[in-house]
């Protein structure tokens, strides 16, 4: 294996993201969190459960439809352990936003049986959406808004600054001022962004980070690596070994029949970033 790539992301924002926050979760029902599914760990704000305290929330795992699909179902059931309602989607496109509705009506059971108890039947439900930068935040408001993001009108209660749009069928989506950060005390975290491109000219060692992808990717997902570049893989190859053997398969070669590895790791980052490779899902829940 080789050594976890070094990735610096500025924090910014962070002080003022959480003060917006906290002074809207007063007006929403509850909170829509968007991460990449292939990394649900690394694409979300380690700060965020400190932040939102006790809202209901629900988790749509964006970019389902290039994650492992077993690996998925692990995350949902891991999430309705802790009473989470997950939703694999795909914002760009807007699959299984179709069953977005009835997991607002789910996970918010309780707060419209307090709303019909004061006779407030069909009351909007405001929801608070967050997300890291790239995760597909805007996708999704701009899918459920019909691509018109028609701005719901300044009422009275609404913190200055936050955009609201209206999506239908009684929710409004608030789309939250500021960005939120992840905090890279794990250096992993860092790296598996830029494996996904959610990080992107960051990076300037981009042959390493291809390594490093391939050693991960090739342990796990072998049989995706031999399909796609129709290449044996020998055991205990690790990612070096491996780039060298796409790039040679490629006819990727400079001057003295030399490989070209920079040239490969070029490649073999769009190709995985593209869904070329199937679905892989590059982190687990703990313990599993």
């Amino acid at each position: 294996m080789s050594d976890t790539v070094k990735v610096q992301w500025f924090p910014g924002h962070m002080a003022k993201t959480r003060r917006l926050i906290g002074e809207s979760l007063p007006l929403i029902d509850g909170v829509v969190e968007i991460v990449d599914a292939r990394i649900p760990v690394s694409s979300r704000n380690p700060e965020l459960d400190g932040w939102l305290g006790n809202k209901p929330r629900m988790i749509l795992l964006n970019k389902a439809d290039v994650a492992d699909e077993q690996a998925t179902l692990r995350w949902i059931r891991h999430y309705a352990a802790q009473d989470i309602l997950a939703l694999p989607v795909d914002c760009k496109t807007g699959k299984g936003l179709n069953n977005f509705t009835d997991v607002v009506q789910r996970q918010l059971g309780e707060v419209l049986e307090k709303y019909k108890a004061k006779g407030m039947v069909g009351r909007t439900l405001r929801l608070m959406v967050v997300g890291i930068p790239n995760v597909g935040k805007s996708s999704f408001i701009n899918r459920m808004a019909g691509g018109s993001k028609a701005k719901v009108a300044d009422k009275p209660g609404v913190t200055r600054g936050n955009q609201w749009f209206s999506v239908g069928k009684g929710i409004e989506l608030m789309d939250t001022a500021g960005v939120l950060w992840p905090k890279f005390d794990d250096p992993t975290v860092g790296e598996r962004l830029a494996f996904t491109g959610a990080i992107k000219d960051m990076v300037t060692d981009v042959e390493l980070l291809a390594v490093r992808l391939l050693d991960i990717v090739g342990m796990h997902y072998a049989s995706r690596l031999e399909e796609r570049y129709k290449i044996n893989i020998p055991k205990q190859a690790d990612g070096y070994e491996l780039l060298q053997l796409i790039g040679k398969k490629r006819g990727m070669l400079i001057s003295g029949g030399e490989i070209d590895t920079e040239r490969a790791a070029v490649m073999v980052l769009d190709e995985y970033r593209g869904g070329k490779w199937g679905r892989i899902t590059l982190e687990l829940p703990k313990g599993e």
